[in-house]
């Protein structure tokens, strides 16, 4: 699957979330169906130990346990590849799963690789997007403007829970 790809078009609220199965950072097959009758937080982000990334990872890291408190499963997807995600997880101390999307299907089927827009430069990425799924398999919210410092915040008042 080329990067060039048409972008499909974002599941929207309310849907079924697109079933997946993506190797984790250890090699491990994990797929959606995994965590039915759990809340997952299933978020996207471009890239491993950049800027941002660390700083919406950490932030999730910091308030992980009040996440799994409030019974929210969190998943995290990028085209990096294992070695990578051991890495990251490993510098920042990272409590959660990293995906591998490699070769882009899940990236693709959840519509998150499209235009974007840096200083006037336009070019094709993947839109860090965060999608809440309940524990039915639907897509209970989605994040598409994500806040990196705050994303735990986000996370609970979209499923309508304190922090």
């Amino acid at each position: 699957m080329s990067t060039s790809e048409q972008p499909h078009s974002m599941p929207a609220k309310g849907q079924k979330a697109p079933a997946f199965s993506l190797k984790d950072q250890a090699g491990n097959k994990v797929a959606l169906k995994d965590y039915k009758g759990k809340k997952v937080a299933l978020f996207f982000y471009p890239e491993d130990d950049t800027p941002t990334c660390t700083v919406e990872a950490c932030n999730l890291r910091d308030h992980y346990a009040l996440l799994q408190s409030k019974g929210i499963e969190v998943i995290g997807v990028s085209p990096d590849n294992a070695q990578k995600h051991q890495h990251f997880i490993g510098k920042f101390t990272l409590p959660f799963t990293l995906l591998s999307d490699t070769d882009m299907k899940v990236i693709h089927a959840y519509g998150v690789w499209g235009e974007k827009n840096m200083y006037g430069r336009k070019y094709m990425g993947l839109k860090r997007t965060t999608f809440l799924i309940d524990e039915q398999g639907l897509i209970h919210d989605v994040i598409g403007r994500v806040l990196s410092k705050i994303h735990t915040t986000q996370i609970l008042k979209a499923w309508n829970m304190q922090p």
